[in-house]
């Protein structure tokens, strides 16, 4: 009930902002500020990574090689018999001297169970946790229970169809040593990327999540965790009683309440996790329905923490409103046109050709930066880079519009339910080479 108040007070606040700015103000100095205020942080979290970059140039960071801990591995399966062993056998050619791997089955109702057992059996590293039919559902419920069983000082998550290369941890590692990193994710990557239209998309969407990613490591704003492939510390773990099993996202809920408790996360885009993108439109739909549901249910949820914290930075602070508006953005565009065309009816047209030219302005800043990323870590030509930021923004537009207006309308109508929307792994043509 308190996110659904909390929700309604947003949306009813923005359209009253619009209804009254657009009645008492010139819509052209919106269209100023929006774009000043875009570009300039764009160039700021630029000129930072710049900056940082040419500093680690001149003075590498010395590597404490003492710092090695123990590493628990953690890999939730439900219904994962056909990728679960090559997953586990990818996994244990990790090249780091101290670490377990705790295989989890979560209630499958195929033989992943006896695959995990058999696994178990045949190298020493590999725990295997066979969780009850009737244990609580949801990944934060299955990592709480690993945990109790865990004995590493950091724990690594990975989905069960992630693939890493060897020197996977030693890149991640030396990011956790600070006293004030609670956690460090790797960059995900999609390995199928070529097998349809859907899967080159995802690719690319990963792409500019990774080129945000690094914006926010460098002015150290709110990195997020992003489930697969991310390395946390037991302390901060504990500092936050471990997982919230009430959520629908885990990772994006963790990173939250990490940030409010004053951790830092960091970003290692050197440290690859591949996984599958998902190759059908219905199952896409439901796995981002999920995401976008858990993100705004989280702000929502941790609202008065992320505004009353003492712990957390104000540079943290500041990104975490930042990013909110990602998803009022379409409730806005939205309303703006139903406000165009009540005006438009009464005859009063005068405000259409600022707001075209609002929405036109966004769309080529995002579309800009969307090439910007596709040039610098797709390593794509400029007319490539092109044709892909505008399809892929295209793709933008046609699923997490419509996705975020419709999550918006359902937690102000309906109850909150634990709809997990599980992606289904195994399915995908994985290709021999990842262009990176």
């Amino acid at each position: 009930m308190k996110e659904r108040i909390l929700l309604l007070i947003i949306i009813t606040s923005l359209v009253a902002f619009l209804i009254v700015f657009q009645n008492y103000f010139n819509t052209m100095w919106a269209i100023i500020f929006l774009v000043g205020f875009m570009t300039l942080y764009s160039f700021y979290m630029w000129g930072v990574n710049k900056f940082r970059k040419r500093k680690l140039k001149k003075n590498p960071p010395i590597v404490n090689y003492d710092f090695r801990p123990f590493v628990s591995i953690l890999i939730p399966c439900h219904n994962e018999h056909e990728v679960i062993e090559k997953t586990a056998e990818n996994i244990l050619a990790i090249d780091y001297p101290d670490f377990e791997i705790i295989l989890i089955d979560d209630r499958s109702e195929d033989n992943t169970a006896q695959i995990i057992k058999e696994l178990e059996q045949k190298h020493k590293k590999i725990t295997a946790l066979i969780r009850p039919k009737d244990a609580i559902a949801g990944k934060s419920a299955v990592l709480n229970d690993a945990m109790k069983i865990a004995k590493g000082e950091a724990i690594l998550v990975f989905d069960a169809d992630a693939r890493v290369e060897a020197d996977f941890l030693n890149l991640m590692i030396p990011k956790l040593e600070p006293a004030d990193v609670g956690a460090v994710q790797a960059q995900k990557v999609i390995i199928n990327a070529k097998q349809n239209f859907l899967t080159q998309c995802q690719f690319n969407e990963y792409i500019l999540d990774s080129h945000l990613q690094i914006g926010r490591d460098a002015v150290r704003g709110a990195v997020e965790l992003r489930g697969n492939g991310e390395l946390i510390k037991r302390q901060a773990i504990i500092s936050i009683n471990g997982w919230n099993e009430e959520t629908i996202t885990d990772d994006l809920d963790m990173s939250t309440r990490l940030h409010i408790k004053g951790w830092d996360i960091r970003f290692c885009p050197e440290a690859r996790v591949y996984e599958e993108g998902v190759i059908a439109f219905g199952a896409l739909i439901r796995q981002r329905r999920r995401w976008v549901e858990g993100s705004i249910r989280r702000y929502l949820e941790y609202a008065g923490q992320v505004f009353t914290s003492e712990d957390m930075s104000l540079r943290v602070g500041f990104d975490l409103i930042a990013y909110i508006s990602e998803f009022l953005l379409p409730f806005w565009l939205i309303a703006e046109i139903f406000i165009q065309a009540f005006h438009y009816i009464k005859g009063d047209s005068n405000g259409i050709l600022t707001s075209a030219i609002l929405v036109t302005t966004t769309a080529f800043f995002f579309i800009g930066s969307f090439i910007y990323a596709l040039r610098k870590y797709a390593n794509l030509n400029f007319k490539n880079a092109i044709w892909q930021a505008i399809v892929t923004s295209i793709y933008f537009l046609t699923i997490w519009f419509p996705i975020a207006m419709f999550i918006i309308f359902k937690i102000v109508f309906t109850k909150k339910t634990m709809d997990w929307g599980k992606t289904q792994h195994g399915v995908a043509t994985i290709e021999s080479e990842v262009v990176l």
